[in-house]
């Protein structure tokens, strides 16, 4: 993408009344929606969270799938939403939200107990032992998890890296954490929720294309 087209999108994200681009500083000191999510969408309804949300297409796709449910994806590159946001738009579907932000700041950005449920939808495996701190299912993740998610909540990955995919089940059964579900191929193995099945990113189209399997965990922390 030209620097151009980025800096359009970027103006365009600007007018869109469904991105939300706080700075880190009013973040770390308050963030105004924390706890007030629900007088962004003017409902009571759960709120659901895609992390490294991309294009917004999972976020797209779950919310025209549960309009009872909001949505809000949530991704640092603006330029790579705007398609999202503006299809949202277009489309006339107020539960979807896009906030631009880094992802470990979650916690900062949600009051206790305030999401239902979190998707991690093809993360970056950071496979190299000194990026362990940035996957997305680390220890300290699922700590920041926890802390926003309602009693019961569910968190769903779903990546084509089988070694997040092998990572991140045995890091559950070492905490202890419940595993609800797992498949390491959801196409050739049958038994995955329609949400994962039904749902197809750009990107997991080529992987596919490649014959890559794709995998999917819905876990509880406990």
């Amino acid at each position: 993408m030209g620097s151009k087209n980025k800096l359009k999108r970027f103006k365009e994200n600007e007018s869109f009344s469904n991105v939300i681009q706080p700075t880190r500083d009013e973040i770390l000191t308050g963030f105004g929606l924390k706890g007030k999510w629900a007088s962004f969408f003017q409902n009571d309804n759960p709120i659901v969270l895609e992390l490294g949300c991309g294009k917004g297409e999972y976020t797209l796709g779950l919310a025209s799938r549960n309009p009872k449910r909001n949505y809000i994806g949530i991704d640092i590159k603006g330029a790579r939403f705007w398609r999202g946001a503006k299809t949202a738009l277009q489309e006339d579907m107020p539960n979807v939200a896009f906030l631009r932000t880094q992802i470990e700041l979650v916690d900062q950005l949600f009051e206790a107990q305030e999401v239902a449920e979190i998707w991690i939808t093809f993360p970056d495996p950071q496979i190299k032992y000194k990026r362990t701190k940035h996957r997305m299912t680390n220890p300290e993740f699922l700590k920041k998890y926890k802390k926003i998610l309602r009693p019961g909540g569910t968190l769903n990955l779903k990546t084509d890296s089988e070694f997040m995919h092998g990572y991140t089940l045995g890091l559950l059964q070492g905490l202890g954490h419940e595993i609800v579900y797992s498949n390491h191929d959801v196409y050739k193995n049958a038994g995955s929720p329609d949400e994962v099945l039904k749902i197809q990113t750009f990107y997991e189209n080529q992987y596919l294309e490649k014959g890559k399997p794709i995998t999917y965990i819905q876990f509880r922390i406990n």
